[in-house]
């Protein structure tokens, strides 16, 4: 048996396969869609400096909805809809939401993830340089790492907002804000974000 037709037998929750497109090459090499059937590393990469683009992006997906405090730092008198560090429950919650996108779409929901990181990942943004005493604002450029990064906590937060406000199961929200992001709509909370950051760096060139 060949390599690549080993490769390609190879499919996420043994239903979706890895053959997607990145329209934007310059995250190309982070987004790391290496076949695997159950996104879970173990924590192997942890504590080793860059190696995160090296986990598939389904798992840092994953991870970043594992972050503890996020809902409870963002929105304050709401509770948790589900409990961080459980991670085998938040993977069989993603795939739940995968089978909704892929019924609502029709489309590969690996290539709805990262169509929906592409379009919320923000180019620009701001820091604070401090000189003589004086503090001001000054548009900078993101590497692409860190716009992955970004990313994923946009669409993190978004789906966390929509879940406490109206009456969706998590599964729904995870469906619907990637569905709305990978069109670039702006129904999505996370697009809207990314365009509020891009829009300050740009009043602050």
């Amino acid at each position: 048996m060949s390599k690549t037709k080993k490769k390609e037998e190879i499919k996420l929750f043994n239903k979706w396969d890895f053959n997607v497109e990145i329209r934007d090459f310059s995250l190309e090499r982070y987004i790391n869609l290496r076949p695997i059937i159950i996104p879970h590393s173990s924590g192997r990469h942890e504590h080793k400096r860059f190696w995160k683009s090296n986990i598939s992006i389904v798992e840092r997906f994953i991870n970043r909805l594992l972050s503890p405090g996020f809902i409870h730092g963002k929105i304050k008198g709401h509770k948790s809809s589900y409990s961080s560090g459980k991670k085998i429950k938040t993977i069989k919650m993603v795939e739940n939401a995968f089978m909704l996108i892929e019924l609502k779409t029709g489309m590969n929901p690996i290539q709805t993830l990262v169509n929906a990181i592409e379009n919320v990942a923000p180019r620009e943004e701001t820091t604070r340089i401090t000189l003589g005493g004086i503090s001001y604002a000054s548009a900078v450029d993101i590497a692409p790492q860190r716009r992955v990064d970004l990313a994923l906590k946009l669409i993190v937060h978004a789906i966390s907002s929509v879940t406490h406000e109206r009456i969706y199961t998590i599964e729904e929200s995870i469906a619907q804000e990637l569905i709305a992001a990978s069109k670039n709509s702006q129904n999505s909370r996370a697009i809207k974000r990314k365009d509020e950051i891009e829009r300050i760096a740009v009043s602050a060139r």
